[in-house]
């Protein structure tokens, strides 16, 4: 069996103690005291209100004027303090930048500093809801969400930040399964607090020198993982996976008619792209934000088991030829959404060079699969591609917001995209300008995504994100040989499934032995949205459902959360039994 994760850092310390078990906050503080410095331990100890015994006592000092002052838990040496402050009496604007807000503003960060560790704390103790589910307008009457035009004070202020905690969904909780990305990496985080700390721009090198090499570093060490010579090419960090695939499609038009630039859409023929039909709906999206039209998309089949079917892509794009059409744009998926599956890639190049048309690997969810040895065949043929998509916020667990373009041919995005604003991207500065990122980009303004990838592959190794990876398709496989022939489940489509993408029925014993076909499908139908519903209400687990074509609503079950382990798929299978026995 797995570990406990995260709690398992008291396991050890609470074998002398056969009243406490390890995923308990009780055990755990009593590691953490031990184990983290500067009082930080004793300070989650008394946010989680698990008793005076489990709290480290720290004397009180006396201030320069003689009052007394709580010690601020350095664990060095130093004059500093944590005085008492009223936040009830101070606003804003008693903060930095205002004179001598020093003192204030560190005491009211360090208050939401203690409300966040305690969130996090509480995130991954199983004893936790997921989720403290109210509707909508429940919500919106229990707290005054309103803006007013007088500013509230700092107390006030906190008072949200609690709030808003209190009714977010626990996505680091072991036992979230609802969306792709889930997890809390706790150096992704700390790397996400200091690029709000920095607090500045990714287009020149002169405003962001750091973190514009470190995207440059980065980006050569994923092409070169993706298997092109040297790490030749080039990519930037967008706001997620749709914009990288519609920056694919951007790409690929201007490479066939880079008259589209200045010219528009009125200066080609009649352009046409091809993707699965169980590919992301983002590619239609492109085409509509270009110009190209969803019309202009054509779905090709996939097998049954949601993979690219080779020969009809190649007898469609045939067939648009036949009609006037230009085909300029192929984009392959590598993990989709639902099933998990990946497309051929090796058939899908041979037929794009045959054509001449540009090859891109939507692999937003399993481009990740390229980290680890064991599985990384599942994308042989991407090296062959123009473009990939890969968003390290899924199944690399980084804190979102963290998608790659990766694109084979170096200066294309530069040429594709430069509007040479001389205000921002001047010709006559001291450093290689290449370095001067902006002007490939759409946006202008760009977040600092990388410094999250790239401080988290510094603490884990490439080895460390291939366990990672490696554990989430264990487990997934693990889901899939427990239910497969389990009383009451059945599969969507056989075989063990590719990715962590585990789709399945639960029939309840009110369905499982209906004769007639037809009402035994309708039933069926609104199981799973049942189930889901009482899952949010009881807050205990969270987990996606849908249709499929032909399919009624079905359970897709992803995994991605580096902290849920045997014990939490156990869980989740039990779980749908007791919430769906009575349906």
């Amino acid at each position: 069996m797995a570990s406990h994760g995260f709690w398992f850092l008291g396991a050890e310390n609470a074998s002398g103690n056969g009243s406490q078990s390890p995923n308990t906050p009780r055990a755990w503080c009593q590691a953490a005291a031990q184990k983290f410095s500067g009082g930080i331990g004793s300070k989650l100890c008394a946010l989680l209100n698990v008793g005076e015994a489990e709290k480290t006592a720290q004397a009180p000092v006396k201030a320069e004027d003689g009052s007394t002052a709580e010690s601020c838990g350095c664990n060095k040496p130093c004059n500093c303090s944590k005085a008492t402050v009223c936040f009830s009496d101070l606003y804003a604007t008693d903060l930095l930048p205002a004179l001598n807000g020093d003192a204030k503003t560190m005491n009211f960060l360090q208050e939401v500093v203690d409300i966040m560790l305690a969130y996090i704390v509480e995130s991954f103790d199983r004893s936790t809801k997921v989720i403290d589910f109210h509707y909508p307008n429940e919500l919106l009457q229990r707290n005054n969400w309103e803006l007013s035009d007088e500013p509230e004070t700092l107390d006030d202020i906190l008072i949200s930040c609690r709030a808003t905690l209190k009714y977010a969904i626990k996505t680091a909780h072991p036992r979230y399964f609802n969306q792709l990305s889930t997890g809390l990496d706790m150096v992704g985080l700390a790397a996400d607090w200091l690029t709000s700390t920095a607090n500045t721009n990714m287009f020149t090198y002169e405003v962001a020198p750091v973190f514009v090499l470190l995207e440059y570093v980065t980006l050569k060490k994923m092409r070169e993982i993706i298997g092109w010579q040297d790490g030749h090419g080039d990519g930037i960090f967008s706001p997620g996976g749709a914009i990288s695939n519609m920056y694919a499609m951007l790409l690929a038009r201007y490479k066939m008619f880079p008259e589209v630039k200045e010219k528009g859409m009125s200066s080609v023929p009649r352009l046409v792209a091809f993707t699965s039909e169980h590919s992301h709906f983002s590619i239609k999206k492109g085409a509509a934000a270009l110009g190209i039209g969803t019309e202009s998309v054509i779905c090709i089949k996939a097998d049954e088991r949601g993979k690219m079917i080779p020969s009809d892509l190649e007898r469609r794009i045939v067939e648009a030829k036949q009609k006037g059409y230009v085909p300029f744009f192929v984009s392959a998926t590598a993990g989709t959404t639902v099933y998990g599956a990946f497309d051929p890639l090796m058939a899908i190049a041979d037929i794009c060079k045959k054509h001449d048309i540009w090859m891109h690997v939507d692999g937003a969810w399993g481009g990740s699969l390229l980290m680890s040895r064991k599985h990384r065949w599942k994308l042989n043929g991407v090296e062959r591609a123009n473009s990939m998509t890969w968003n390290p916020h899924k199944m690399m667990a980084v804190p979102l917001q963290c998608s790659a373009l990766l694109v084979r041919e170096e200066g294309l995005m530069q040429s594709c995209n430069q509007m040479q604003a001389c205000y921002l991207f001047q010709q006559d500065k001291q450093y290689d300008l290449s370095y001067d990122t902006g002007d490939k980009a759409l946006q202008c303004g760009r977040h600092v995504d990388i410094f999250k990838l790239w401080l988290m592959w510094r603490a884990k190794g490439t080895i460390g994100f291939e366990a990672q990876i490696d554990k989430c398709l264990e487990l997934s496989e693990y889901l899939y040989n427990k239910i497969k022939d389990r009383e009451g489940y059945e599969m969507v489509f056989d075989g063990k499934p590719q990715h962590t993408n585990v789709c399945f029925w639960y029939l309840p014993p009110g369905v499982r032995y209906l004769e007639d076909k037809v009402e035994k499908m309708k039933r069926l139908h609104k199981v799973a949205p049942v189930i889901k519903a009482r899952m949010m209400e009881y807050g205990t687990t969270m987990v996606s459902y849908q249709p499929q074509g032909d399919k009624v609503n079905f359970f897709r079950m992803v995994i991605s959360n580096p902290a849920a382990t045997f014990e939490d798929i156990d869980f989740l299978i039990e779980e749908i039994e007791r919430l769906g026995q009575d349906l």
